[in-house]
């Protein structure tokens, strides 16, 4: 496990319950380490949104514990620190971005002079001074990451942020997120796409009905990869390999046989079966994809 000291959010048993019935949360343990883009994934209605929002102090939990930055969640000195996105952002549609950014520097009694390396830093500084109204939807969500950049926080915590954007939208965010989650800066990202988080995240947590299913990188969740063989004749390709490997090692998959071996092992297997008189007419790597995994931990669809 790794040190408290290099985890910016860590939980123990992090639970919370409505009522005698309903468990949003359930004994969740979480470790997201300093200056990595963090991705936790689920369903809708797994819990995600309850947890970021005992994360920030805006809900008590109803049992375990968390400390973000070092802080309990929802102390000062904490929040400080801290920049967060969750849900739909609100502002005045008719003032502009620039002035939609000192309205919300005022009100948190921050220097207006990170407003516009904010702005910069997402791309809306040519937009400043337009109105919020005439903002498309990835803009507005992009002035929304501008308004948590202002106090220069070392951990940002974003909630569904693609939702509701277009495909061109999508990838300015996904750029954007992989841009914040550099140096020492921490990303935790909230998400039930599996596309965005596959791209962008370097570790991940999946959660399931409010309990925690799987955590780590994801290379290490996906698996080792493995080798695809299509050969003809195929019966006697993996008798060959059999032979080679072992039966536990080959198994027969959609008309292709699948190997249970480094993908560094393809230019002897392939010499193998030639020299047997098998023709080799495919051979590639593959790894399971997040969806795979996601789907046999969750029993969902992406």
């Amino acid at each position: 496990m790794t040190s408290t000291i290099d985890n910016v959010v860590s939980t123990t048993g992090l639970t919370k319950r409505y009522g005698k019935t309903i468990t949003a949360v359930d004994a969740l343990d979480l470790e997201v380490r300093r200056g990595e883009v963090f991705g936790f994934l689920g369903p809708n209605g797994a819990g995600k949104t309850t947890t970021l929002r005992m994360l920030l102090g805006l809900i008590r939990p109803t049992s375990g514990s968390a400390r973000v930055v070092g802080r309990r969640p929802g102390e000062p000195a904490g929040l400080a620190r801290i920049g967060s996105l969750v849900e739909s952002p609100a502002f005045y549609p008719y003032l502009s971005g620039r002035e939609n950014l000192k309205v919300v520097a005022d009100y948190a009694g921050l220097s207006l002079a990170g407003i516009d390396a904010a702005l910069d830093e997402v791309e809306l500084l040519p937009r400043a001074k337009d109105r919020f109204g005439t903002y498309s939807m990835g803009m507005k969500q992009r002035l929304a990451v501008a308004a948590a950049l202002i106090k220069e926080p070392e951990l940002m915590i974003l909630d569904e942020p693609t939702n509701g954007l277009d495909p061109q939208g999508v990838v300015e965010m996904r750029t954007l997120i992989r841009r914040l989650g550099t140096g020492s800066r921490t990303v935790l990202l909230s998400s039930h796409l599996l596309n965005e988080v596959e791209q962008t995240c370097d570790r991940v947590a999946i959660i399931r009905k409010g309990k925690l299913v799987a955590q780590g990188r994801v290379d290490e969740l996906r698996g080792q990869a493995t080798l695809i063989v299509k050969a003809s004749p195929s019966d006697a390709a993996r008798q060959s390999l059999e032979r080679m490997l072992g039966k536990a090692a080959v198994a027969g998959v959609d008309g292709t046989l699948r190997l249970s071996v480094s993908p560094d092992r393809a230019p002897d297997i392939n010499a193998a079966l030639v020299s047997a008189g098998i023709r080799v007419s495919e051979l590639r790597p593959a790894e399971r994809t997040l969806e795979e995994v996601f789907l046999s931990l969750t029993g969902e669809a992406a």
